[in-house]
C-alpha cells in the first residue's frame, strides 16, 4: 500500500509542473472535469446576463407604467378640479335663479327661505338651523307686542341668528339687531347676527358695520 502513495518529492514535482506547464495544467483540469465545470459556469453566466437584460427591460416597462399612472393621476386631479368648479357654478346659478324668481314673484317668501336653507347651512358651516319663536309682550323689537321668529344655528357653542332676504335694506339690519338683543336678554347668552341676502343696499352695509351685524351675499360678485 505504501508503494502507491506519492512521496513528498513527487508531490512537490507535480505541483511545480502544474504551475509551470500550462498544457499539463489544462490536461489535468480536463482529466478532473474542470473543463466541463468551466463550460457550465460560462453557460450560467450567459443565462444570468440574459436574466439581467430581461429584468432591465421589465424595470423599463415599470418605469413607463409609473409615468403613465402619474399622468393619469394628474388628469384625474384636473377633472376633479373642473368638476368642483362646475358644481360651484351650478350652485351659484341656482342661487341667482332663486333670488330673481323671488324678486319677480315667481316664488313666495316662504319658498325663497326654504330654497335657501342649503345655502345657510353651507355659509355658516352648520348642519341644523332651528326656528326660534318668542312672544315679545313688551314690544322690545317693534314697539308693540308681537311674535318674534328667527332662525338660530349653534356652532361651537356660538348662537347665530340668521335672516334670509332676497333684498337687504337698512331696516332689515336694524330689525335683526333688535331681535338679537331680545334673544340675548331672554337666553342670557351672547349671539351673532347674520343676514344672508340676494341684493344688499349700500345703506344696509353701513348700518351692518355700525351695529355689528354680518351681511353675507347669496350671489358672489
Amino acid at each position: 500500500m505504501q508503494k502507491d502513495i506519492l512521496s513528498k518529492e513527487e508531490k512537490e514535482r507535480i505541483l511545480r509542473t502544474i504551475e509551470a506547464d500550462r498544457e499539463f495544467r489544462y490536461a489535468l483540469m480536463g482529466l478532473l472535469g474542470f473543463e466541463e465545470l468551466l463550460k457550465r459556469f460560462a453557460r450560467l453566466e450567459e443565462r444570468q446576463q440574459r436574466l439581467e437584460e430581461r429584468f432591465a427591460r421589465i424595470e423599463e416597462r415599470f418605469a413607463k407604467l409609473e409615468e403613465r399612472q402619474q399622468k393619469l393621476e394628474e388628469r384625474f386631479a384636473k377633472l376633479e378640479e373642473r368638476q368642483q368648479r362646475l358644481e360651484e357654478e351650478m350652485r351659484e346659478t341656482r342661487r341667482v335663479l332663486i333670488v330673481v324668481s323671488h324678486r319677480f314673484g315667481v316664488i313666495s317668501e316662504a319658498g325663497f327661505r326654504e330654497a335657501m336653507k342649503y345655502f345657510v347651512q353651507e355659509a355658516l358651516g352648520v348642519g341644523t338651523v332651528e326656528r326660534w319663536t318668542y312672544r315679545d309682550a313688551e314690544g322690545f323689537v317693534y314697539g308693540y307686542p308681537s311674535t318674534i321668529e328667527v332662525d338660530v344655528a349653534i356652532h361651537d357653542k356660538t348662537h347665530i341668528l340668521v335672516e334670509v332676504k332676497s333684498r337687504v335694506s337698512r331696516g332689515d339690519v336694524a330689525e335683526l339687531d333688535r331681535i338679537r338683543r331680545l334673544y340675548e336678554k331672554v337666553k342670557g347668552v351672547r349671539a351673532k347676527a347674520v343676514i344672508i341676502g340676494g341684493f344688499v343696499d349700500p345703506d344696509a352695509l353701513t348700518a351692518a358695520s355700525r351695529l355689528g351685524v354680518e351681511v353675507r351675499p347669496i350671489i358672489r360678485e
